[in-house]
């Protein structure tokens, strides 16, 4: 495995997950929001499609790596592009429960966030957790193309990359 996509939605533990396996393997990772919203010297700003890929090809020309982050139409060429795609599907109740403790801890500056760690913010979590919820038949639909080189976790502690999970 050299090329690993980690994909699932707000709160699934992506990040862990990836900080995880970058460390068991040896991998570069990189979080997708940081490459849709780039960070400049006088603030964020959100690149187009056509340049979040040529960050994402200028990256996989470099050879490994393990991209983490949630689905968005800019992402598709990572699904071809990668040697496995693992789809951390966390239960439901546990992901409610990670986006309220994450907004406390921010709200508190015990965690750090890209974002501004409002209502609104907290609010667009829990939608976008929602509208994938009720979009979940598409999601899967989509992952069957790349049946193959799918790993399905249920739990970001889990490093059994087994197709068995």
């Amino acid at each position: 495995m050299k090329k690993i996509l980690i994909i699932g939605i707000v709160a699934s533990g992506k990040t862990t997950l990836a900080k995880r396996l970058s460390q068991k393997f040896s991998l570069p990772w990189y979080e997708l929001d940081s490459i849709v919203h780039h960070k400049t010297a006088t603030g964020r700003y959100k690149r187009s499609a056509e340049e979040q890929f040529e960050v994402i090809k200028e990256i996989d020309n470099k050879g490994a790596w393990i991209f983490e982050g949630t689905d968005r139409d800019s992402y598709q060429c990572l699904y071809k592009m990668s040697d496995s795609i693992i789809f951390l599907d966390t239960p439901l109740w546990k992901r409610r429960i990670r986006i309220l403790t994450r907004f406390l801890k921010q709200k508190l500056g015990i965690e750090k966030c890209h974002y501004k760690p409002d209502i609104k913010m907290l609010k667009m979590m829990y939608k976008w957790t929602r509208d994938f919820e009720q979009s979940r038949n598409s999601f899967d639909a989509k992952l069957k193309r790349y049946n193959e080189k799918v790993i399905r976790l249920r739990d970001s502690n889990n490093l059994d990359l087994t197709k068995e999970t």
